[in-house]
């Protein structure tokens, strides 16, 4: 139950905060500066698709990657609860952060799914800091973790464009 709870804590104050709540709040608070689609065009219609099947491919990416972190790292999603073991299996042996990447692509389908420049730069922004974060936090404290079976991991998988094979350590 305290496994389950602490899940559940972690997913609402981050990845429900960065795809629910702050593009919500972007949404409704800069509707007078954000573009929108007026009409559903050829264009408008299209993007409309292609975000709802971004989103979907992102939530879907999200919740394997969810999963992975349970069963193979004994651990949540949150910095202060991470994985016990590291994980290289499933979308992971493609690229080394796809969670991230989930978000990343259920954030940009919101913006073309809605025509919102405001959503698209909090996705580039969401973006940017994760790159940073990543570049000088968590891979540093992944070398610490995991030793040598990180650098190796590192050194073969990308950190955000997804390798076409998968990586067989």
């Amino acid at each position: 139950m305290l496994k389950t709870l602490r899940h559940i804590l972690a997913i609402l104050l981050l990845p429900f905060m960065v795809v629910i709540v702050i593009p919500l709040w972007l949404f409704n608070s800069f509707a007078s500066y954000d573009t929108r689609w007026a009409g559903m065009t050829p264009l408008a219609l299209t993007a409309c698709i292609a975000g709802a099947l971004s989103v979907w491919l992102g939530f879907t990416l999200f919740v394997w990657c969810l999963n992975l972190f349970t069963i193979i790292g004994q651990g949540t999603l949150a910095p202060w609860d991470p994985a016990k073991k590291l994980v290289v299996a499933g979308p992971y042996r493609h690229v080394r952060n796809p969670m991230i990447s989930g978000v990343a692509l259920m954030l940009i389908g919101q913006s073309l799914f809605w025509g919102s420049l405001v959503i698209a730069l909090w996705a580039g922004t969401f973006i940017l800091i994760n790159h940073i974060y990543f570049i000088f936090l968590e891979e540093p404290g992944l070398e610490k973790r995991f030793g040598e079976s990180y650098l190796n991991y590192k050194a073969n998988v990308p950190r955000w464009v997804p390798r076409l094979g998968p990586w067989m350590d």
